[in-house]
């Protein structure tokens, strides 16, 4: 049950959600035909239902052949009104689903919300001379500007791309947003069925420029995090990385998703890169007193308050 990526697989649960995720299911015949894994916390006397961490899309699972086709539409919403109907009790919830699941009218009529969120996804990545056409030129131009400079590694370890990740958000005046032992784990899980892959842009004096941390499956390479050295801003080196991690998914056959933010700088990075933008459903739903307090905070800052570690 892939079809929807690495992200729904039970062993990613088990690493970013330990003893925390449940499975919602409908079978028949003995074969499941639908399933929502949601992870469920309590954050100051309210249950929440939300994404766990570093895991950009999660929700329903409908069959590949109901999602495509008009004439399944019915059953597709008796599948998602059978899902949402098990869905314990919430104070907060939220869902992003991933891109293929493009019906939210059961949650609409439960009196749930909605938002529209992209990514950015290189479909077909076989044809690395077309990819590297379609970049931007100043891309170009901070790629062949790194390649003479920077050499790639894979095999620094964990900590030191946590630590040039860490950098990053420290510009920011933020803190590590998810906790190392988390990345511990997920990097445990995906290591052992060759998931994923580290990069590093290191220069002749050994010193690391960026890094970045991607995951993978059958159909797909996902940037999960990255950071580069704000003294090396101007090396060209994510860039670099983000190429070089391009060409490690043509060479496995598979699609690249950026994972795409929300956040306008790095929209545009990855724009740059001629990735096509797709758009994904966020739903949510506060009750009564967490709505009031997403009146009085900002949404960003409620969810940051309410994710789940």
């Amino acid at each position: 049950m892939t079809a929807y990526g690495i992200f729904q697989e039970p062993w990613w649960l088990d690493a970013v959600a330990p003893g925390a995720w449940q499975s919602l299911e409908i079978a028949h015949g003995g074969q499941i035909t639908a399933r929502m894994p949601i992870v469920v916390s309590r954050k100051f006397g309210f249950r929440i239902i939300r994404n766990p961490p570093l895991t950009p899309t999660l929700g329903p699972w409908l069959p590949t052949s109901i999602v495509s086709s008009p004439k399944y539409r019915g059953m597709e919403k008796d599948l998602l009104n059978d899902l949402i109907d098990q869905i314990p009790e919430w104070d907060y919830f939220e869902a992003s689903f991933h891109h293929q699941l493009t019906n939210w009218l059961p949650f609409y009529w439960r009196g749930v919300e909605q938002t529209t969120r992209y990514t950015y996804i290189l479909e077909d990545a076989s044809d690395l001379d077309k990819v590297w056409a379609g970049l931007q030129g100043t891309v170009r131009r901070n790629i062949r500007k790194a390649r003479s400079e920077l050499s790639v590694r894979t095999d620094l370890p964990l900590d030191r791309l946590l630590d040039m990740t860490a950098l990053t958000f420290l510009r920011q005046g933020q803190g590590l947003p998810f906790d190392r032992d988390l990345v511990r784990r997920i990097d445990a899980a995906c290591a052992s069925r060759d998931a994923r892959r580290m990069f590093f842009a290191e220069d002749s004096k050994g010193r690391v420029h960026a890094a970045l941390y991607i995951v993978t499956d059958a159909a797909s390479a996902y940037y999960l995090f990255g950071g580069a050295d704000p003294q090396f801003r101007s090396s060209g080196a994510q860039n670099f990385l983000l190429w070089e991690a391009i060409r490690f998914a043509s060479s496995r056959g598979i699609r690249f998703d950026f994972e795409g933010s929300m956040i306008e700088p790095v929209e545009r990075v990855f724009r740059a890169f001629g990735a096509r933008q797709v758009p994904y459903l966020q739903v949510y739903g506060a009750r009564l007193l967490p709505r009031l307090l997403l009146q009085v905070l900002p949404r960003g800052l409620f969810r940051t308050l309410s994710r789940v570690d």
